[in-house]
C-alpha cells in the first residue's frame, strides 16, 4: 500500500503540505519544524535546512485500498449486503432520514472513523505516543464489519503528544481523498 510521510507542527497547528510545504517554522505558533538539539534553546534554521523532524504523520491513501477491496467479485457483492440481504425491521435509521440521495445509490460506502491513542512503550510517563486512525466499512454484514481485512488504517500520528481536540488538522488528507471519491 502506498503511504505519505507528512510533517506536522509539534503543537498540532498545521501540516507541512500544500501551501505550508516549504515552511521551516509554523505560521501559527512560530515553532520550528525540527527537533531542538539538547543544549540549544532553538533549532538553528540558518545552519541547516534538514534535521530530525519534530512530528510526523503517516497517511495511507484509502483510494488504493478501496480499489483492492472492489477488485474481487465476492468483496464487491458483500458491500451491497445492506441493500440485498439486510433484514428489514421497519425501523428507519438516521442515514435513511437525513441523506436520502446518498441511500438511493446502493454502491455508496458508509464509513465510520475510529481512533484510540496508545503508548507504545507501556509507560504512562513516556514522552512518546502513537495515534492510529481507522476507517470501518458499515455496508458489510455485522459479522464482517470488525474483521481485519475490512478495517482500513488510514493514518498513524507519531509524536511526543497526541493531538487531542486538534485532530481535525490531521484529517485534512483523508477528507480530501473522500471528496475526490465523492466527486469522481
Amino acid at each position: 500500500m502506498e503511504y505519505k510521510k507528512i510533517h506536522s507542527c509539534l503543537n498540532n497547528c498545521i501540516l507541512y503540505r500544500n501551501e505550508f510545504e516549504d515552511l521551516r517554522r509554523c505560521s501559527m505558533c512560530d515553532l520550528s519544524r525540527y527537533k531542538v538539539k539538547v543544549g540549544q534553546k532553538e533549532y538553528n534554521d540558518e545552519v541547516t535546512k534538514e534535521g530530525p523532524l519534530a512530528k510526523v504523520v503517516w497517511y495511507l491513501s484509502i483510494i488504493s485500498r478501496l480499489k483492492c477491496l472492489f477488485a474481487t467479485t465476492y468483496d464487491a457483492k458483500i458491500h451491497r449486503w445492506h441493500v440485498d440481504d439486510r433484514k428489514i425491521d421497519g425501523l428507519r435509521r438516521l442515514i435513511y432520514k437525513e441523506f436520502l440521495e446518498f441511500v438511493k445509490e446502493s454502491r455508496n460506502l458508509r464509513l465510520g472513523l475510529v481512533t484510540n491513542g496508545m503508548n507504545p512503550f507501556g509507560n504512562l510517563s513516556s514522552n512518546h505516543s502513537s495515534l492510529p486512525i481507522l476507517l470501518m466499512i458499515y455496508n458489510l454484514p455485522p459479522v464482517l464489519c470488525m474483521e481485519r481485512k475490512y478495517m482500513m488504517l488510514s493514518m498513524m500520528i507519531f509524536g511526543p503528544k497526541q493531538p487531542g481536540n486538534d485532530i481535525d488538522v490531521y484529517l485534512n488528507p483523508l477528507i480530501e481523498d473522500l471528496k475526490l471519491l465523492w466527486d469522481e
